[in-house]
């Protein structure tokens, strides 16, 4: 790790262990998206007591809290964390190990909680910056689209904040390091459904009906060409086939069948694009064969992009915490998928990887034997300080 110099929170301080406790007792009650009422109310209550303006409730059990400088000022900075867990049967054994059959933070957001919440209690100790300090502690990342729902509950109509940030563990990344992206970050990710209708009968007599088992495999392998020969390959996709639904005995052809998967891209034209050609393929796949077809696409989180001014500001403010080595701007972007990217469409921003560590233990999101890394806790939560130095200092 840093020496520390420049840190606001020290490694081992009396701070950095609060942050500890505070997010070992979210790990060990996870609650999932919309249901984070337990850790909303905690985290009320901490931000409470630190002086802070709070208010709770929107996007369900979102809060939001805001510190004024002391330096006067209107300008507002936003930072966002997320609470939710996951629905996961945790396999640790340490003492914090969820209690919740079940449920677990596979995901490090009972960290990303603790470090905004200790960013929070320093800012408010340390006033010392013209402007204020917008803390969202956002419910439902997980694939429920919290992000969104504080959006439509009008998040930035109530708190004008002119630029937002947020921050993500990342295992694999060494503890002490960041990993800052100019663009983007994440993928969008959509999912789809294709139903196809055959006509069933006796597996022995294939002749007399249509059997959609064939025709889906005949779509599975034409979806396939929908990234390696009809998408420009300097633009990165990806559309997965997850599950193949249909029959119920050896002996019978079914008289449907219903495929299901997932694309993920990271630019609008590409995302359009793989939308028309699994209806197209599916359609006339069906067609040729005496099938019907009936795709349903969805779209889910659009991309996560970070604007260019912002990715620099969040960059400086990591290089002002740690050497230039461990501060890296080339790592590839991830075909995972977050709901930030809803707020970076309403305002400029980034979203940044902080190292969860790369020793051998350290295991991988969404793994049941996940655990987030306390050692880098003090970090993140100097960053959120020196993005409020450098954005709001006179």
């Amino acid at each position: 790790m840093d020496t520390q110099q420049s840190w606001a929170i020290k490694q081992g301080s009396a701070l950095h262990q609060e942050m500890i406790s505070w997010r070992r007792d979210i790990h060990r009650h996870p609650e999932t998206a919309y249901e984070e009422v337990r850790t909303s109310e905690r985290v009320a209550q901490l931000l409470t007591s630190f002086g802070l303006e709070v208010t709770c409730g929107l996007g369900r059990t979102g809060v939001v809290a805001v510190l004024q400088g002391e330096q006067g000022g209107d300008e507002m900075i936003a930072l966002r964390a997320d609470m939710d867990a996951l629905d996961l049967c945790e396999l640790n054994e340490f003492e914090h190990r969820s209690c919740r059959d079940g449920k677990m933070h596979a995901c490090g957001h009972d960290g990303h909680t603790a470090m905004l919440l200790g960013a929070a209690k320093y800012l408010a100790e340390n006033p010392a910056f013209a402007g204020k300090v917008c803390f969202i502690f956002q419910p439902a990342e997980e694939g429920k689209a919290g992000a969104r729902a504080m959006i439509r509950d009008g998040l930035f109509e109530r708190f004008p904040a002119t630029q937002v940030f947020g921050m993500h563990n990342w295992p694999g990344l060494a503890a002490g390091a960041f990993a800052v992206h100019s663009g983007a970050v994440m993928a969008s990710t959509d999912s789809f459904d294709i139903v196809i209708e055959g006509q069933g009968g006796h597996a022995a007599m294939p002749h007399l009906g249509v059997d959609p088992v064939v025709v889906a495999a005949q779509v599975i392998i034409a979806l396939q060409t929908a990234v390696s020969r009809q998408t420009d390959p300097l633009k990165s996709a990806v559309l997965s086939v997850t599950t193949m639904r249909g029959g119920e005995a050896y002996n019978v052809i079914p008289e449907s069948v219903t495929l299901t998967g997932t694309c993920r891209s990271f630019c609008p034209e590409v995302k359009h694009q793989l939308e028309r050609l699994i209806q197209k393929q599916a359609h006339h796949i069906c067609e040729a064969f005496g099938a019907k077809a009936t795709v349903t696409y969805r779209a889910g989180y659009p991309a996560t992009v970070n604007t260019a001014k912002e990715a620099t500001v969040a960059e400086t403010a990591c290089l002002s915490l740690v050497s230039p080595d461990q501060v890296l701007t080339d790592m590839p972007s991830s075909m995972g998928a977050e709901d930030f990217a809803f707020m970076l469409q309403e305002r400029p921003g980034a979203y940044i990887w902080i190292g969860n560590g790369d020793q051998e233990g350290f295991r991988g999101l969404h793994n049941p034997y996940y655990d987030f890394n306390d050692d880098v806790l003090a970090l993140g939560a100097s960053y959120w300080v020196a993005l409020i130095d450098q954005l709001l200092s006179r």
